[in-house]
């Protein structure tokens, strides 16, 4: 499998080189510039959260290291400064020895009495002479001394502000990780939210088959009301009042009292 796709991958340079030229490699190059950043937006964006969080962690073992470095440097720059304060406290005493001695031998004096034991000028004058070497190779180191430590404690400097430098953005770099995920959180919420929302198509049916049930229901109303209004016969006579006998006597009365037409004629 592998030799076969080696062999493929090399007929497509060939056939790149072939129709293209020397612009192959250019083509080739964007084409792998495209296809990256496909390739990128193709993963999804909880798992690049996922990863930038998980690189987060990985800074942690590099930030151990240098802040193992900064104390162990810490611990040699303490180091020297007691070393310092030492050399110049020796000197302090040597050159108060110097300038005791200096001062003997400016007195003129030819013998000298140091801890019980008597020394000739010249001994003094050559203890003076040794003693004084000495000390300009003390305060020849001490100068060294003191211009190693700031050349280490310059560079400490630097590697303490490097080390804030990087804890501050790795804490920046966390906080933008926690927004990210935050606004991912309300995207999805969002989505979700968009997903309960009904059709208008399905909607529109919907209320279309209401208004359709709201006027068979009316229809079917008015018609049972009409056929409870026309199923019966129409009342052409009124009920008989409850005195109508003497209404038909009185009526035959007056008519029997009143005269026939013919009589008035006679």
């Amino acid at each position: 499998m592998l030799k076969k796709l080696i062999i493929a991958s090399v007929l497509v340079v060939a056939g790149a080189l072939l129709l293209f030229g020397t612009s192959a490699i250019s083509y080739v190059r964007t084409s792998a510039g495209y296809v990256s950043e496909a390739v990128q937006e193709s993963v999804p964006i909880e798992f690049q959260i996922d990863r930038a969080r998980g690189m987060l962690r990985d800074l942690v073992p590099e930030v151990r290291k240098n802040m193992m470095v900064i104390a162990k440097e810490e611990v040699e720059v303490k180091r020297l400064e007691e070393q310092i304060e030492q050399t110049q406290n020796r000197l302090a005493k040597e050159k108060e020895q110097l300038l005791r001695l200096q001062a003997d031998l400016s007195s003129g004096g030819t013998l000298f009495r140091y801890a019980g034991r008597s020394y000739t000028a010249e001994q003094v004058k050559q203890d003076l002479a040794s003693r004084f070497e000495r000390y300009k190779t003390g305060e020849a180191t001490l100068a060294s001394l003191q211009q190693m430590h700031a050349a280490r404690m310059k560079s400490l400097e630097a590697a303490r502000q490097k080390l804030e430098g990087m804890l501050a953005q790795k804490r920046q770099l966390a906080v933008e990780v926690e927004n990210l995920e935050a606004r991912l959180q309300m995207l999805n919420a969002a989505k979700t939210t968009s997903a309960y929302q009904f059709d208008d198509s399905q909607l529109g049916r919907v209320k279309e088959l209401v208004a359709n049930l709201r006027t068979r229901l009316d229809v079917a109303e008015r018609l049972l009301a009409a056929e409870n209004t026309y199923n019966g016969e129409i009342q052409l006579d009124s009920p008989a009042p409850e005195n109508i006998v003497e209404e038909v006597a009185e009526y035959f009365r007056a008519e029997k009292d009143q005269p026939l037409a013919s009589d008035l004629r006679n």
